[in-house]
């Protein structure tokens, strides 16, 4: 269960700035700790590189919680904090912080982030968005709040789990900003729909209302009991749709459709992405993560005239787009590549004279 607030905020937080500093000074020692367990790993310096990842995430986020103890401390204590200048002020930040948590990324990991296809500000630049993305792998959600704040200058409100909450600087960072935590599956779904449609209300042009309607990250498992669920729903259509869905799980339209609702003048940007899907569980994340990794990414922009204006026909537009990313995802898996630091590999794809 999640800790209350002032848990969360005066015992945790505080820990986690002390173990970074602990482990900052002390990073020569793990490191070569780390050095010296890699012979029993199998994989390219695995443990060093993970030990390392880890400890720069510790750094990445006490580095960000003193960040925003100083933001609290110029507003006055908290009074002024909400104020347009300072939300303004935090965006700034997290695109700071993303944008060095990213380059770590891609230096530690190989990874990559390619785009393919359109962006979210080719349809009507200055439009407010409502982004709905797919929800697979580790660390999606920060890829795409990267991408909206970072390559296209636009102030996300995301919807996401309650749980995202046990890291203290997601958890301050993005309670003073208009975002929502939520526990799927909790009983009073009108409840929050209704807040889902209170967070989309007011956007204006740089606004971007990020949810993932599937509720969680894809697993074949999680799939099957979706789909499941629909039947013991009575909805026998949206679960036949489901099974032919390979790669995704059947979205949730609630949230969506109150997000719509609550914005009518906004467009719609569907994100698809593949490359870290397959990292599914804690194994998975160790086996994959020594290996390069190429992230692609799709956007497509639907204007707010082409949205469907009944509630039916916006849960089967909604399929549709699903049933497309679904085959967009089967149809763009990268292939595995070896890692651009293994020699023998790097020459083997050195194409012969």
């Amino acid at each position: 269960m999640l800790p209350p607030p002032w848990i969360r905020r005066l015992v945790i937080a505080p820990a986690v700035v002390v173990l970074a500093l602990f482990l900052l000074t002390t990073l020569p020692v793990w490191l070569l700790l780390a050095l010296v367990a890699s012979p029993f790993a199998p994989g390219h310096l695995r443990v060093p590189r993970l030990a390392f990842l880890g400890i720069v995430y510790l750094v990445w986020d006490a580095a960000a919680l003193v960040s925003l103890t100083v933001m609290w401390v110029a507003s006055g204590f908290g009074w002024k904090i909400r104020t347009p200048a300072f939300q303004r002020a935090h965006y700034v930040l997290t695109g700071v912080f993303l944008r060095t948590l990213f380059w770590v990324a891609r230096w530690s990991l190989h990874l990559s982030i390619d785009v393919v296809g359109t962006d979210p500000d080719t349809g009507m630049p200055g439009r407010p968005e409502i982004v709905v993305s797919r929800h697979a792998g580790p660390g999606d959600s920060f890829v795409l709040i990267h991408a909206l704040v970072n390559w296209f200058e636009r102030e996300p409100r995301i919807v996401l789990k309650a749980t995202l909450q046990w890291d203290p600087a997601v958890d301050i960072l993005l309670n003073r900003l208009p975002n929502r935590f939520i526990t799927p599956g909790r009983p009073g779904v009108g409840d929050l729909e209704k807040e889902v449609g209170g967070l989309a209300t007011g956007l204006d042009d740089n606004d971007a209302f990020v949810i993932f309607p599937e509720g969680g990250n894809f697993t074949p498992h999680r799939r099957v009991r979706a789909i499941a669920r629909l039947r013991d729903r009575g909805l026998e259509d949206m679960a036949v749709r489901a099974e032919n869905l390979r790669n995704v799980l059947p979205p949730k339209p609630g949230g969506l459709l109150a997000a719509i609702d609550a914005a009518p003048d906004a467009g719609v940007i569907f994100v698809a992405h593949t490359g870290l899907d397959k990292m599914m569980t804690v194994a998975d994340v160790w086996r994959e993560l020594p290996m390069d990794k190429q992230l692609i990414m799709r956007f497509w922009s639907v204007p707010p005239e082409e949205i469907p204006a009944g509630e039916a026909e916006r849960v089967a537009w909604l399929y549709d787009w699903w049933a497309r990313i679904d085959t967009w995802i089967e149809e763009h898996r990268p292939n595995p590549q070896p890692l651009s630091t293994d020699w023998s590999a790097r020459r083997s794809r050195v194409p012969s004279a």
